[in-house]
């Protein structure tokens, strides 16, 4: 069996030797050309030996070697599950609010695209503007139902 060493770097074990790296510089232990040079060293290592090659003269690799920082990224699963969502009164609301809002726009749209065509087609070019009946009372009911949720909850909840 190979030893750690010599065992094959992934491209997370890549990019913890070049946060690695990044912070050296940040600290002035590295060049910017230096950086650039070992970085690009370190997307072309093979092995955890060619990692830990790139970072040995680091105080930051003596404390802790490219193998075994590396090799804790390799346990971490990939990617945690996401929290479940809760269903709250807030979330029902601001869906509520949010559906209304994108059915009244259609709906005004769809007014207005009537009323300009019956508009086009009158002979005399003179049209009662009724979607305002249609997106007058509609809207107030629903400003008021968004201002009374802000005043309730603030800003809507993360997505």
């Amino acid at each position: 069996m190979a030893s750690r060493s010599d065992m094959r770097a992934g491209d997370s074990d890549r990019e913890r030797v070049a946060e690695i790296l990044q912070e050296a510089h940040g600290e002035g232990r590295l060049g910017q050309d230096e950086l650039l040079d070992r970085i690009e060293a370190a997307y072309s290592a093979r092995t955890y030996r060619d990692l830990d090659r790139v970072i040995e003269d680091l105080p930051i690799a003596r404390r802790r070697p490219a193998a075994e920082v590396t090799g804790q990224v390799m346990r971490r699963p990939r990617s945690a599950p996401s929290p479940a969502r809760r269903i709250t009164a807030q979330r029902v609301a601001r869906t509520f609010l949010n559906v209304n809002w994108w059915v009244y726009g259609a709906t005004v749209a769809l007014c207005m695209v009537i009323w300009l065509l019956v508009l086009v087609a009158t002979e005399n070019g003179v049209q009662y503007f009724w979607p305002l009946w249609v997106a007058g009372p509609w809207g107030v009911v629903l400003g008021t139902g968004e201002l009374a949720y802000r005043h309730k909850w603030g800003d809507p909840p993360p997505r």
